[in-house]
């Protein structure tokens, strides 16, 4: 059967459901989860394939999601698949635990549900929760709707698990707007995922017996994995990481290549996905569902004769400086949008990353930043299109009258 030619199967799905579906087809050997909303129906439903007997999966229920994560760590150091999913304070519940994940090389896969964090208490989504992880040494995907969820649950085992790569990856998809929203989402036959994944390998490694064997615990071949660490070799640790985020860079772009051959959808190559952008003198940078309807806009736009443009960025950890960089070069005037704060900041994680990949172009588009959505606060498709009327009123006069706008808030 060629690529091109295989059949897929259309559910209807909202974003969690899609996301279990994937789970389902990946061959997943440990889930470990707690609920919370709005990530809920991912683990709830992916029991139900449990107890149908529709998978072989060992399914743990813990007690909190840092027991959660923490069962991810010892199922996956032991050579397990291992799935989790999380959001908001469920999250910030593993912190620790997601730097000891990273820093032990195990390629957990977990759904983020993104939601904003308290007080006051909000169940609303927002990115406050992923990207107070930034820095966590996991890498992060964000989708833009539920078939990009499904897609990149896919992806992520594949990408994780590569053992150039061997670290944990979030899958983000916004709190109800995509994970209680239902969709269209066409799903490849399992046997055509689980190829696609493949088994998982290990990076081989010398142990303290003389023997090279796979990088896991195994009482055949006894190694240690996040020892005691000091002044002497906790910098080589860290660096190490670093070059697994190196090769990510790479590896995302050739498994987005290699799953669009398979099923026929691709996001951009994998790090950045552009709109309309080769010709454009205005853009928005944005991460998330609110690309979808930004694009509304710029077709409207287009049919005015207003050149802009959107850039969705899809990974946000690596950072894709270098194609973000050549994705500006003819810009007159980019907005970042970022569904977060930085108290006491310049803007926010994303205006502030971007901005920071500028910085030595040769070329620098008029740069701000828009602060929006923080709780799940709507923005209508009017209420979007004043960003690209003041882009454009930037691009006219040459400079922007303030770096950072709080965009819908009541001042």
């Amino acid at each position: 059967m060629a690529q091109q030619q295989i059949k897929q199967t259309i559910l209807a799905m909202n974003g969690d459901e899609a996301i279990a579906y994937a789970v389902k087809q990946c061959d997943v050997d440990v889930v470990a989860a707690y609920p919370i909303t709005p990530q809920t129906i991912i683990v709830e439903k992916f029991s139900e394939y449990v107890a149908n007997g529709e998978v072989q999966t060992q399914y743990v229920c813990t007690e909190s999601e840092h027991s959660a994560i923490t069962a991810c760590i010892a199922a996956g150091a032991t050579g397990a698949r291992t799935f989790t999913a999380s959001a908001s304070a469920g999250l910030a519940l593993m912190h620790e635990m997601l730097f000891v994940t990273s820093g032990a090389r195990v390629p957990v896969v977990l759904a983020v549900a993104n939601r904003a964090l308290s007080a006051p208490l909000n169940i609303h989504g927002d990115h406050s929760d992923s990207m107070a992880e930034r820095d966590s040494g996991w890498l992060h995907i964000y989708a833009e709707n539920a078939q990009e969820a499904y897609d990149s649950i896919i992806q992520a085992f594949k990408i994780a698990e590569d053992v150039d790569v061997s670290l944990p990856i979030f899958i983000g998809v916004d709190g109800f707007t995509i994970s209680h929203t239902l969709e269209r989402v066409d799903t490849l036959p399992e046997d055509v995922v689980r190829r696609f994944i493949g088994t998982r390998s290990f990076p081989m490694v010398l142990t303290h017996e003389g023997k090279t064997v796979p990088f896991k615990l195994d009482p055949a071949n006894p190694m240690t994995m996040g020892p005691n660490a000091l002044q002497n070799f906790y910098y080589e640790f860290k660096r190490q990481q670093e070059e697994g985020m190196r090769n990510a860079y790479k590896k995302i772009q050739e498994v987005n290549s290699e799953y669009a051959k398979l099923s026929g959808r691709s996001y951009g190559n994998g790090l950045i996905d552009p709109y309309k952008l080769d010709d454009a003198e205005i853009a928005i940078i944005v991460i998330g569902s609110t690309a979808g309807t930004l694009k509304v806009i710029v077709d409207q736009l287009r049919t005015e004769g207003i050149k802009a443009g959107i850039l969705r960025i899809r990974t946000f950890r690596p950072f894709p400086v270098d194609e973000i960089k050549n994705a500006l070069r003819n810009l007159k005037a980019v907005a970042v949008m970022d569904k977060s704060m930085s108290p006491g900041g310049l803007g926010a994680a994303v205006f502030s990353e971007v901005r920071n990949a500028l910085y030595d172009a040769a070329h620098r588009p008029i740069i701000v930043s828009y602060i929006f959505g923080l709780g799940g606060r709507d923005s209508s498709p009017n209420d979007l299109r004043r960003i690209y009327d003041d882009l454009a009123r930037i691009a006219k006069s040459g400079q922007a009258e303030k770096t950072v706008t709080y965009f819908g808030l009541r001042e």
